[in-house]
């Protein structure tokens, strides 16, 4: 474990300026409120490296597809989520030399984020050229409480002078997507108006015809008193901004106070954007710095009440996973059912910031055990809503009748990724989604949602499926030719084990589901497709390797050099920035879970033993250059008794942003790969399962730690467990009674009974 900055259990904390780890800063000190998000940009000018970004949920941008040669079927855009008017901004000067902290003699770094109150903070000393000395203090939020508000207090203390010092705070429109295929503006200007202590820029993105508003509003104060300036105001197109000098005291803070108000068209109409704007950040303004932070505090505290994961006994461990579960509630909250969650969610543009399959295989499950459940629903709504448009991605490749092939990225149903392995080949997505309807009854038992919502959507990837396959009279069984599996490492290749099992998964269970609902609804499914539908799940092969338990990642995996990672040496990790992509291809080394990735989906189809030699086969063949792998390799080796290397595992998940494993955090952050890593904790160490048959947990505890307790929740109703090295507690905090098996043993606990028992 390396540590790019302080351990703390509720604090990331920098206490030395680096410029060499800006960027990873940037992106770990980002903060959010699932609306909209900011990475931790200096608010000051900056000419070092960075990365400007501030993201808004669900706007964006058809950036037109960049490759070699055009094939059939190519998506024509990228959706990019939009870099958006900056809005932090406040520059300083003295004399004419303005404050940058890639030029001036940085004397004292401090920066944190309080991961608890959901704030960033910064102080920092530095020397003018003039030797003027100052102080710099401050503190910035976006409101989990105000869902479209932001506030920062920007503290300046002359500390070996008295005289005068330039304020400019402004809004900057005129920002760039560091990711645009063809180094495109995608922003028109529609208005900008200003005033003294007040302005606001609106502007429409090119092509989507997102709006958004960008409204600021500001105060100055002398320690606690409230000044009256008069600034000047300044403006041309994409910017707005008022200055004003003032005289500052030695030894004496002064504080401007800079609210933000973020209005889109993603929740308001074209015509009441620009005033909503106004009203949202003359409300704030109104409201003030400290009674906005409280607000902000509190909605935090709430959060955490519930969500948080205490660990006793590592520090390490522990901040770890409430990094993972802050920059989750950062990204999504669940109360806008017009937004998905993003790969990077508020942290940076890899990956366009679009909806992926890590929503149903990685994000649901974290819901399902910690949200209501309708927020777990309204995920899956979203992708009822877009059946028509994964069946329109199916028509272009070819496939018809009601076939639908959900997109691998996707804003608004229609594919846009534009990497041929990826966009044609990765369709064990669809499955994904298959499996999170099904997990999610198996959670609420809501029924009524297969009826209304399930069934269409299964019917349509059972019908991609049953098109997918064809006969192969060399083996007499159904073959899939031609894909690639979660090992974005293989691509190109045949039967892949994993996308054969969970097609043939999704096929039996469409089955299954439209036999429980045809007596109430007209049939989903007709006659001949039940018959081939039958057919192709009695005879799909499965690739094995003879006389053992080892499911082969797909046709000729022997073939290739039988490796460790253990020979690749360290000099050439990862090997994605080293090797050349066909060495990779041709190399045995697995980028994440494919094999286990089934086996951690579908365990209970699975022995213990059977578990146990899959993971030892190729677990030491996985170089976990996905932030998706560990966590299911957490899940499992705490499933078949290896604490060490669950622990060992654990901390590379949970700590794969924070420590920079891949060398990647300055793109941004691993959002859904966080869920994972709380999955990690508890269906992993904690063992906490839900199947067809109910609650069962089977705990264990890595040896470092003294405890770990969480709450989740079940049939709607919160549960409190809490292990040790001896025994484990479960306590009903809901209102109804609860049943499960605990360790192997069947169990009841009355609404607000605790039950305690040894740790076996």
């Amino acid at each position: 474990m390396r540590n790019l900055f302080e351990i703390d259990p509720w604090k990331i904390i920098e206490n030395k300026f680096d410029p060499n780890k800006q960027k990873q800063a940037e992106s770990i000190f980002s903060i959010g409120n699932g609306s909209f998000g900011q990475r931790a940009n200096f608010e000051e000018k900056y000419t070092g490296p960075t990365l400007q970004g501030s993201y808004i949920g669900g706007v964006y941008y058809p950036d037109k597809t960049r490759v070699g040669w055009w094939k059939n079927g190519y998506p024509e855009y990228f959706a990019k989520v939009l870099n958006a008017t900056n809005w932090i901004g406040i520059d300083i000067s003295i004399d004419g030399e303005q404050l940058d902290l890639n030029i001036q003699q940085v004397k004292y770094f401090h920066r944190e984020l309080d991961m608890q109150k959901g704030l960033l903070k910064r102080t920092f000393r530095v020397v003018f050229g003039s030797g003027k000395e100052l102080e710099i203090e401050s503190t910035r939020f976006c409101s989990m409480a105000r869902e479209e508000i932001a506030a920062i207090a920007y503290s300046v203390t002359p500390l070996n002078f008295s005289g005068n010092v330039k304020f400019t705070p402004y809004l900057d429109g005129n920002v760039s997507n560091h990711d645009a295929n063809y180094d495109e503006f995608f922003w028109h200007e529609d208005s900008r108006k200003l005033d003294m202590q007040k302005g606001i820029l609106c502007t429409r993105t090119k092509k989507t015809d997102f709006c958004v508003a960008t409204a600021m509003r500001f105060s100055f104060w002398r320690e606690q008193e409230l000044l009256t300036i008069h600034p000047n105001i300044a403006q041309r197109e994409f910017y707005v901004e008022n200055n004003f000098e003032h005289y500052l005291e030695q030894g004496v803070r002064f504080t401007l106070k800079k609210y933000v108000a973020v209005t889109s068209t993603i929740n308001h109409s074209e015509f009441e954007l620009s005033a909503k704007a106004i009203k949202r950040v003359r409300d704030a303004y109104t409201t003030g710095f400290d009674s906005l932070r409280n607000e902000h505090e509190t909605a935090w505290a709430e959060i955490w009440k519930s969500a948080d994961i205490q660990i006793e006994g590592d520090v390490a461990s522990q901040q770890g996973i409430r990094f993972n579960i802050f920059h989750l509630y950062q990204t999504y909250t669940g109360k806008n059912a017009k937004l998905n969650i993003g790969p990077k969610g508020f942290t940076g543009e890899k990956y366009g910031g679009a909806t992926y399959w890590d929503t149903e295989a990685y994000c649901l499950p974290f819901y399902l055990k910690t949200a209501d459940p309708k927020v777990a629903r309204q995920l899956l709504i979203y992708r009822y809503h877009h059946l028509d448009r994964a069946i329109e991605n199916a028509e272009k490749l070819g496939f018809k009748d009601g076939a639908a092939l959900y997109p691998m990225v996707t804003m608004n149903g229609e594919e846009c990724h534009n990497e041929w392995e990826i966009t044609f080949e990765e369709i064990h997505r669809n499955g994904a989604i298959a499996f999170g309807i099904y997990n999610y009854i198996r959670h609420t038992g809501d029924d009524a949602y297969l009826d209304t919502y399930g069934l269409p959507v299964l019917a349509g990837i059972a019908r991609f499926w049953a098109q997918r396959f064809n006969w192969s009279e060399a083996k007499n069984a159904y073959v899939m030719l031609g894909v690639t599996g979660p090992n974005e490492y293989e691509n190109n290749v045949n039967n892949n084990w994993y996308t054969n099992y969970i097609a043939r998964w999704c096929i039996a269970y469409c089955l299954e589901v439209n036999a429980k609902v045809k007596s109430k609804l007209p049939a989903q499914l007709s006659a001949k497709e039940i018959e081939k539908f039958e057919h192709i799940v009695a005879n799909v092969y499965l690739p094995k390797l003879e006389d053992t338990h080892i499911f082969l990642q797909q046709d000729g995996f022997m073939d290739k050099e039988q490796l460790n990672v253990s020979q690749i040496p360290v000099s050439e990790r990862p090997i994605n920035q080293h090797w050349s992509w066909d060495r990779i291809l041709r190399s045995i080394f697995i980028k994440q879970a494919d094999v286990l990735q089934g086996l951690y989906l579908f365990e209970d189809h699975f022995s213990e033993d059977v578990i146990r030699d899959n993971f030892n086969f190729y677990e030491p063949k996985t170089v976990h250059e996905s932030s998706l792998s560990p966590c299911v390799h957490v899940i499992l080796t705490a499933k078949i008794g290896l604490m060490d290397k669950a622990l060992e595992l654990y901390l590379r998940t949970s700590r794969l942003d924070l420590d920079d494993y891949n060398h990647e955090a300055d793109e941004g952050l691993h959002i859904t790969s966080m869920a994972g890593t709380w999955m990690s904790v508890v269906e992993g160490l904690a063992g906490v399962r839900v199947t067809e048959s109910g609650l069962s947990i089977h705990p264990n505890i890595p040896k470092p730690w003294n405890t770990y307790s969480f709450q989740i929740r079940y049939q709607n109703q919160p549960l409190a467990l809490a292990i040790s090295q001896h025994k484990v507690s479960i306590t009903n905090l809901g209102s109804a009674l609860i049943s499960c098996e605990l360790s192997g043993v069947n169990i009841q606990i009355e609404a607000g009974a605790t039950h305690e028992a040894a740790l076996k």
